[in-house]
């Protein structure tokens, strides 16, 4: 017998969760102005705040208020500060500055494919001719700038339980395709002092994969190849390969066979690491995550997907690999799969 609930959904709810992109954008303006680095040394009126701006006080006014709205300022009806603690995360100046992973959070690129998701939802796929499939699109070389602050957490992960198999080897031969920022790869070799990776992704991805391998310590074992994963000679045998959050771009069929590819460029006993948002059979309300980044791949992308961790289990198998182990972080939304290339 199915036992029914009343429905906490209401039309204030219902407009509340419609007005967040109101939201996003009163934050993104703010940053955008640096109206919080403006603010930095305490109080002003929206007149003093305009010209420090360069803006007309009609917009300063408005913005500040909005700000306040949403806690983001205080004021006493005639001047704005920082609401406490903003300091800390939105005053570029400061060491917790948290504006550049922000500006991910709520990127134009995104907006401009959610935008269209009913569109993507007749098609069965994006409708944008500029999207997350393109070569050198824009925002994989913004977010390899800047990742977010989940990767370190993961990276640590992933070198961690590689320890029993790695730290006895006397050699350890790393292929990061779709490297993006490279710090999976470049945790691993930092952790690792026999490892040496090669890191392949798109040119202007690269450009910053290097600066990051330069800031671990590991740049003279990084090589760097440009390219499309699905296309450029991946040479080899490696012990390690890793293809981290880029399969669910794809379908499965098109994630097999770049698995494929990586088990024929992998040594048998060598292993293989995938980081990927993934569904796991919870009720989507338990676990959104999985479920919204799926929307924003039906919107962004031909055919991808946030695939569960049952498809992950048998692409692999399916395609020269054990079974897979999985691996998390608690609160994190990214998940660590680890299988043996048979």
């Amino acid at each position: 017998m199915t036992q029914t609930t009343a429905s906490t959904i209401d039309e204030f709810t219902l407009l509340h969760m419609a007005q967040a992109v109101r939201r996003a954008g009163v934050l993104c303006a703010g940053m955008d102005l640096a109206v919080f680095d403006t603010m930095a040394d305490g109080p002003a009126d929206a007149e003093t705040i305009a010209a420090r701006l360069d803006v007309p006080v009609r917009g300063a006014r408005v913005l500040l208020r909005a700000l306040a709205a949403i806690d983001l300022l205080k004021t006493d009806g005639e001047r704005f500060w920082l609401a406490p603690g903003v300091d800390r995360v939105l005053v570029r100046s400061s060491p917790g500055w948290f504006g550049d992973i922000l500006r991910h959070a709520v990127s134009r690129y995104e907006w401009d494919a959610l935008g269209r998701l009913s569109d993507a939802v007749r098609r069965g796929g994006t409708v944008l001719d500029t999207n997350a499939e393109t070569p050198d699109y824009p925002f994989w070389a913004d977010l390899a700038r800047t990742p977010t602050p989940h990767t370190p957490l993961v990276a640590d992960l992933l070198a961690d339980t590689l320890e029993p198999w790695a730290a006895g080897r006397e050699r350890l031969d790393v292929l990061d395709v779709a490297c993006g920022h490279g710090l999976y790869g470049y945790t691993v070799a930092r952790r690792y002092p026999q490892a040496r990776v090669r890191s392949v992704d798109w040119p202007g991805v690269l450009e910053h994969s290097r600066g990051h391998a330069e800031r671990l310590g590991v740049l003279d074992r990084v090589e760097l190849t440009p390219g499309d994963m699905f296309d450029v000679p991946l040479g080899g045998p490696y012990d390690l390969s890793l293809i981290t959050n880029v399969l669910h771009h794809f379908s499965a069929e098109r994630a097999g066979e770049m698995l494929r590819r990586l088990a024929e460029a992998t040594r048998p006993g060598g292993r293989i690491g995938i980081v990927a948002v993934t569904a796991d059979g919870r009720d989507p309300a338990s676990d959104p995550v999985p479920h919204l980044f799926a929307a924003l791949m039906l919107a962004w992308t031909h055919e991808g997907e946030s695939h569960a961790l049952e498809t992950y289990r048998d692409l692999l198998t399916a395609n020269g690999f054990g079974e897979p182990r999985l691996h998390e972080v608690g609160g994190v939304p990214l998940r660590l799969l680890l299988a043996e290339r048979l």
